[in-house]
């Protein structure tokens, strides 16, 4: 009998079924967990072992390394979590994708799960038609977990049978009595199985039941299991292309931690196994080498120790390995080219993560307009300056981008408002397309400032000692505020009170109010002519308009903006 391409369509739609599954059941678990994520996270990342901890249980949950992997990028890129903190929880899902191996070689193989999932479904799909989110969530979770069952069921069926296809076998017998080049080859089939299914457990599941069926040997299957550590840091990393440099470090240290296990496996590869066998001939009566049946147990023995050793071998280097791989992906030197750092994955299955990304993008976005405080500082201190024309064009550079990013964020955001979102996070997201019109209009402040501050350089008469004293001072407390304004965009916006803002903002106007009176005086005494005095005028009022962009964007961090406008909408 032969395995026709109809039989290998039917096997690649089977593991398509499974990781279909796997993928429902996954997102569904991230949407139910969704809210609560962040405060999940940063409780439990405190310490090493609390960040492995935390990797183990949301690989066992969502059943995929390469699927927690990939969050871990995310959430990276999203500023959640540090590097040394990702790579704890890194660890942690090596740990945690073994709990796989184990559910399939004790349910999926003894339990006809498959024969329930049918009543499974029907439970769960009444779920999906509820009017609450959360509910809809669960519904997901409990339609993948059969889904998952079934396809696995698929797979066991679709895998060719030795007996009726015999030729199989004489194809593998050609690769399998190489010695260890066997076993580095199956390494490889076992990698780049994962690379193209993008799913250490899907890999995982096909290794088992290849195993249980008489296909492979448990070397071979063994020899497969590292491929598969391998290969899921490829995921991470094709997931951290389109990411920050910080993401890109965190790939790549889970890439270092897997290929420095496979390393030392391989190098006590046949003693571990050798290890095994004692041990299932002893407390069990069989032997894997022997008996197919006995693959699965033994196999998923030898994923769990084999991580938990690693773990327990690195756990300690934490620090060491973040420190190697931020030498290895090195930073961007160009600091003035414009790119959103933390926006630069799709919007994820859970809104309260997109908007934390977003939330990071807004509290550099704000970084980048205090800048051009101090640009507009140094032009009013230096008319000759060689390097005017310079900062000049940096100005204006910098109002570009200013533009560029708040479309950039906008354009996020409004895909993001699509999503299913609860009144805070409604009212978070209406707050931050608030806040980065304001940022941008301050941006458009700063160039306008220049502009004016040029024309004056180009002119005869210049200021005078007191009236740059003046507008460096106002610029001073304006920077005050700015560093009141980021540090309210960087905390969590729940947490974030206006007590320190608006006392900025009544520094910043009693400033402007008491040059201006000054300003006037002055003007009446004939101090200086009118012309002057107009572009002095304008760039105080300017400096004072910044201030109130300033005291806005706290306004709409605390939400006192958005709750100001559902009272006007209730009044009318």
């Amino acid at each position: 009998m032969e395995y026709s391409l109809f039989d290998i369509l039917t096997l690649l739609g089977s593991l398509g079924f499974f990781i279909y599954g796997m993928k429902v059941m996954s997102e569904g678990i991230q949407k139910v967990a969704g809210g609560k994520m962040r405060q999940i996270l940063r409780a439990m990342t405190t310490h090493r072992l609390a960040g492995v901890f935390t990797g183990f249980l949301l690989t066992s949950l969502v059943q995929s390394s390469s699927a927690t992997t990939v969050m871990v990028v995310s959430f990276v890129n999203a500023g959640l979590l540090s590097l040394v903190e990702s790579i704890g929880v890194i660890m942690g899902a090596n740990i945690g994708t073994t709990i796989t191996a184990w559910i399939i070689s004790i349910v999926g193989f003894k339990v006809k799960i498959a024969a329930a999932a049918l009543p499974i479904i029907a439970i769960g799909a009444p779920l999906l038609f509820a009017s609450r989110s959360r509910i809809k969530s669960w519904g997901e979770v409990i339609i993948g977990f059969a889904l998952l069952f079934m396809g696995l069921e698929a797979l066991k069926g679709s895998v060719p049978d030795l007996k009726a296809n015999p030729e199989v076998l004489e194809f593998l017998a050609t690769y399998t009595d190489a010695g260890f080049f066997s076993i580095l080859m199956f390494v490889g089939i076992g990698t780049i199985l994962t690379i193209i299914v993008q799913s250490s457990s899907a890999t995982m599941a096909l290794t088992l039941v290849m195993a249980n069926q008489g296909w492979i040997s448990f070397d071979l299957a063994a020899a497969m299991v590292l491929g598969e550590n391998i290969g899921t840091t490829i995921t991470a990393n094709l997931a951290a292309m389109v990411a920050n440099v910080h993401a890109k470090r965190a790939a790549r240290a889970h890439f270092i931690f897997n290929i420095f296990g496979v390393v030392w496996m391989l190098i006590l590869f046949h003693v571990f196994l050798n290890g095994i066998d004692w041990y299932m001939e002893n407390y069990r009566g069989v032997s894997p080498f022997e008996d197919p049946e006995a693959i699965p147990i033994a196999l998923s023995i030898f994923h769990s120790v084999f991580n938990i050793i690693n773990v327990a071998l690195l756990i300690g280097f934490t620090k060491q390995i973040a420190a190697l791989v931020t030498k290895m992906v090195k930073a961007s030197k160009d600091g003035e080219e414009f790119k959103l750092e933390y926006i630069t994955t799709p919007l994820l299955s859970t809104p309260d993560i997109s908007l934390e990304e977003a939330r990071k993008e807004i509290a550099k976005f704000a970084e980048l307009t205090k800048r051009m405080s101090g640009y507009v500082q140094n032009l009013l201190k230096h008319k000759k300056n060689k390097e005017r024309s310079k900062m000049m064009r940096k100005i204006k550079k910098y109002e570009e981008i200013t533009d560029r990013v708040e479309v950039e964020i906008a354009n996020y955001l409004s895909k993001l408002s699509t999503s299913n979102l609860g009144n805070d996070a409604s009212l978070r997201l209406r707050g931050m397309l608030a806040i980065i019109n304001d940022l941008e209009r301050i941006g458009d402040l700063f160039y306008q400032m220049s502009l004016a501050i040029d024309r004056k350089s180009d002119s005869d008469s210049w200021f005078n000692e007191t009236q740059i004293d003046s507008l460096i001072a106002l610029l001073e407390l304006l920077d005050e505020a700015f560093d009141v304004m980021i540090e309210n965009l960087n905390k969590d916006y729940t947490q974030v009170t206006l007590n320190t803002a608006i006392e900025k903002e009544v520094a910043i106007n009693k400033k402007r109010d008491k040059i201006r009176k000054k300003h006037l005086k002055n003007i009446e005494k004939r101090d200086y002519d009118v012309m002057s005095g107009i572009v002095y005028g304008d760039l105080y009022n300017l400096i004072e308009r910044v201030g109130d962009h300033i005291i806005n964007v706290s306004e709409a961090v605390t939400g006192e903006l958005a709750k100001d406008e559902e009272d006007v909408i209730t009044a009318s």
